[in-house]
């Protein structure tokens, strides 16, 4: 698949990056012995989850169902065709190069669950989501649990547009030797995992 303009994709970024503020939205006043020394607590407590409509309980199905391993056409039609995924790891900016990010899971992973999670934003753009994620991979088999903040923003068609998976409270900065690392990683994995070309 061509890759995607580069000033194209600057201007996607532009319009859809949401920077949310981790401290603010997942500060845990109620036990802060449960905070990082950052300040931010990304363990889920599902019972705290704000309510959310049915169409974004669908998105974040279809998001989840990825994280687990789905590799599935129907669960990739949540994004746009072009969409960015941004992650400590890679940088995608379409959907054919997200969805070899997807496809590869069951690929290198014996399984991958999501344990849980906690809805802490909803709007009609977005939804910002903590998750807890257990990575099983091959072939050393042994379950490692990852909590992150997920940013969904979508656009006017329900369609998400901008992906971002932060591990801590820190955002991406998009420059220098990391971004190239992870424009790299985003561009060619799909080489290796070859998701279908129709995406």
């Amino acid at each position: 698949m061509p890759s995607q303009d580069p000033s194209h994709a600057q201007a996607l970024q532009d319009q859809y990056e949401i920077r949310p503020d981790p401290v603010a939205l997942t500060h845990n006043d109620d036990d802060p012995s449960q905070n990082a020394d950052t300040g931010v607590d990304y363990e889920p407590y599902p019972e705290k989850s704000i309510p959310i409509s049915a169409t974004h309980e669908k998105i974040l199905k279809a998001i989840t169902s990825l994280y687990s391993g789905s590799a599935s056409k129907e669960d990739m039609e949540v994004y746009a065709h072009d969409a960015i995924y941004d992650d400590p790891w890679s940088y995608c900016d379409t959907r054919y190069k997200i969805a070899g990010q997807w496809y590869g899971i069951p690929k290198i992973m014996a399984s991958s669950k999501t344990l849980a999670t906690e809805v802490v934003s909803d709007t009609p753009t977005q939804i910002v989501y903590k998750q807890k994620q257990e990575y099983k991979p091959r072939p050393l088999y042994v379950s490692k649990a990852v909590n992150s903040l997920v940013t969904l923003t979508l656009d006017g068609e329900g369609k998400v547009r901008y992906h971002k998976d932060q591990w801590n409270e820190k955002d991406y900065s998009h420059a220098g030797l990391g971004k190239v690392m992870k424009e790299l990683n985003g561009d060619h994995l799909t080489k290796v995992t070859q998701p279908p070309k129709d995406l």
